[in-house]
């Protein structure tokens, strides 16, 4: 007898599909196909972020499989709070509610498809969720019941087509509604359960509130608290948090290098979080140095959770101190010390950002999911740490000599550990700088160099967000255009607090003919870190641009005045305005703008920067070119 060509396994069978597609599909095929594109690349990066595989993406379904039921509950989680919150951002006769259906189940595998009952049973399942919701079969519940603090309520059993048995299924508790108590079981059993463990809790409760009002009310004083009326911003819908600077008490100047990659750190491993809002490194560095309040960051930010800290360096030791405040409140949640060998640096990190999150109650990445990612990043060679973190200084500062530093140092860190991710990050970033200004000899070969850079990191780890912004960058500008909105969007997903990130996306869709979609992407970058002036004017500069690419002329003038009035020598703001003043019929305005680009760049060519141009649409980048050849450039 032939061997069969297929096998059987048990696996986790994810099973997604959009409420009403018909409808919107209807109402917008255009609009709904791309809406539908844009939500399934970033279903994909999640499936992948939690180590499943999708196996086919038909019309508005999808179906992947996890070789972990708790993988697969832990990524529907995340994709329905993701897409909810992408949701809330589009008009609500336009958002797009994927039901989502998980079951634990014997399939058939041939090839790279899966077949079976245990599939039937998901897209079952799946088909009594709500838009928006997850519904898990009973053979998924049993399997994650006491392994995740997640909130559910029993649907009983239901008969299912093609299924002789009854299915036991359970809607999950997501978003909004989670905090409300979940409907009992019926069963005798989990009663049992869940009142011991209500008891534990409440015993656990009391515990800590001993231990912390002893600490925080008994032995620290309280802080002045911040009032949400005074807030330059809403407070998000999510914990929001920002981190200052870390104080260096070492006495030495040198030491600020590692103070500020501490601080660094643990905004990257927070950013991570999709369930957190979190201050860019850029905004929250406006305080070093600065005697400020937690009160005063918090209503100048618009957070409610404010993390401050030191560092001090002797011999091989190094002591951290770290305090976590809730402004709002005015009191202290958690404060620690630590005094351990520097070899140890980024298990302690590791060790404070596990302890911040679970102080702000948010379930998310256990504690060694995180000192795993953070060891694939990190580095045990201190001297490079150090260079990295000067490198990414002298890159911040933004004038060629800084770029020259900063390429040199990032190839000394690279060559005292080959394995450390963030130096090639920054290298590919010099290049790619060289490309856009023109200060290689070859743009081409400077591209080259950051997508071979920006590989490597991606290799390294495939969870690096900084990585697959680069490849974006790189794409964007060769005209790959749907290549890099992709990987644009799974450097999102990746992290979603990464607020140059958003920026550079945004002018990706300038280019790809998708200035309106750029807009929203520019304001939640601004939001993201709200006190960087380089940040605004940069986010501005492209605002500015996508609405003059839009033919939204006022508004694009408006925004590139605030530009330039940040970076007044920044001479592709000066180009877009130039352009601009065209477009509105103001000639003398137009080519005194043309003069600034002059004054800063004397050998500017518009045959040389039309090159660089990477527009989709050749009309729009015709229209761009012939504006700025009136307003006298050459």
């Amino acid at each position: 007898m032939a061997e069969e060509s297929f096998k059987r396994k048990l696996t986790a069978i994810l099973s997604a599909d959009v409420e009403g597609y018909s409808r919107l599909m209807g109402e917008d095929e255009d609009g709904t196909i791309r809406t539908l594109t844009s939500y399934r690349e970033l279903m994909s990066a999640l499936i992948q972020k939690h180590r499943g595989r999708v196996v086919d993406s038909p019309g508005d379904n999808l179906l992947a499989e996890f070789s972990s039921v708790v993988d697969a509950v832990r990524c529907a989680v995340e994709i329905q709070e993701e897409l909810r919150v992408r949701n809330a951002e589009l008009p609500e006769n336009r958002r797009m509610a994927f039901r989502i259906g998980i079951n634990l189940g014997d399939v058939v595998e041939e090839g790279e498809r899966i077949y079976g009952d245990g599939v039937n049973i998901a897209a079952r399942v799946e088909g009594l969720a709500d838009g928006g919701g997850i519904c898990i079969s009973g053979a998924v519940y049993d399997s994650i019941k006491n392994k995740l603090s997640l909130s559910y309520e029993s649907l009983g059993e239901h008969t299912v087509k093609n299924i002789t048995e009854p299915v036991r299924v359970y809607r999950m508790r997501v978003g909004p509604e989670a905090e409300a108590p979940a409907v009992k079981e019926d069963k005798v059993g989990p009663k049992r359960w869940r009142r011991m463990a209500m008891a534990a809790i409440a015993a656990l409760i009391i515990i800590i509130g001993a231990v912390a009002i002893w600490n925080f009310y008994l032995r620290r004083p309280s802080v002045e608290a911040a009032k949400p009326e005074k807030m330059a911003f809403p407070l998000p819908d999510k914990p929001s948090i920002a981190v200052l600077p870390f104080d260096n008490l070492s006495g030495d100047p040198e030491q600020e290098y590692l103070a500020d990659g501490i601080t660094e750190n643990i905004i990257t491993a927070l950013s991570k979080m999709p369930d957190m809002f979190v201050i860019a490194l850029d905004s929250t560095f406006n305080y070093k140095g600065k005697p400020v309040k937690a009160q005063q960051v918090a209503e100048e930010l618009g957070v409610r959770y404010v993390i401050e800290g030191s560092v001090q360096r002797s011999g091989d030791r190094l002591r951290i101190a770290a305090q976590l405040i809730d402004a709002i409140e005015g009191h202290h949640m958690w404060a620690e010390r630590y005094d351990q060998e520097l070899k140890d640096i980024f298990s302690l990190q590791d060790e404070i950002t596990i302890k911040i999150i679970s102080a702000l109650d948010v379930k998310l990445l256990t504690g060694g999911e995180l000192a795993a990612e953070n060891a694939r990043r990190g580095t045990t060679n201190l001297q490079a740490y150090l260079k990295t973190m000067e490198a990414r200084r002298y890159l911040a500062r933004g004038t060629p000599d800084d770029y020259a530093l900063g390429r040199k140092l990032s190839e000394e860190a690279i060559s005292l550990d080959p394995e450390y991710s963030l130096p090639y990050n920054l290298l590919a970033w010099t290049h790619i700088i060289d490309a856009l200004f023109g200060t290689s000899k070859s743009p081409l070969e400077s591209l080259g160099k950051a997508f071979q850079l920006g590989q490597k990191v991606v290799a390294m780890d495939e969870s690096d967000a900084r990585g697959r912004l680069i490849l974006a960058k790189v794409y964007s500008f060769r005209g790959e255009h749907e290549k890099a909105i992709a990987e644009f969007e799974r450097g999102i997903a990746l992290d979603p607090n990464n607020a140059i990130g958003y920026m550079e996306f945004a002018q990706s869709l300038i280019y790809a003919g998708r200035p309106q979609e750029a807009i929203p992407m520019l304001k939640k970058s601004m939001r993201l870190s709200p006190l960087s002036q380089t940040h605004a004017s940069m986010c501005l500069f492209r605002l500015g641009w996508a609405y003059r690419t839009m033919g939204q002329y006022e508004k694009a003038l408006s925004a590139l005045k605030k530009a330039v009035e940040i970076r007044p020598n920044f001479f592709s703001i000066h180009l877009q305005l130039a352009a601009t003043y065209i477009h509105l019929g103001r000639e003398e305005e137009a080519h005194a703008a043309a003069a600034e680009v002059l004054r800063i760049v004397p050998k500017f060519s518009l045959e040389r920067f039309a090159k660089r141009m990477a527009y989709k649409d050749q009309a729009v980048k015709e229209l761009f070119i012939d504006a700025l050849r009136k307003a006298g450039l050459k």
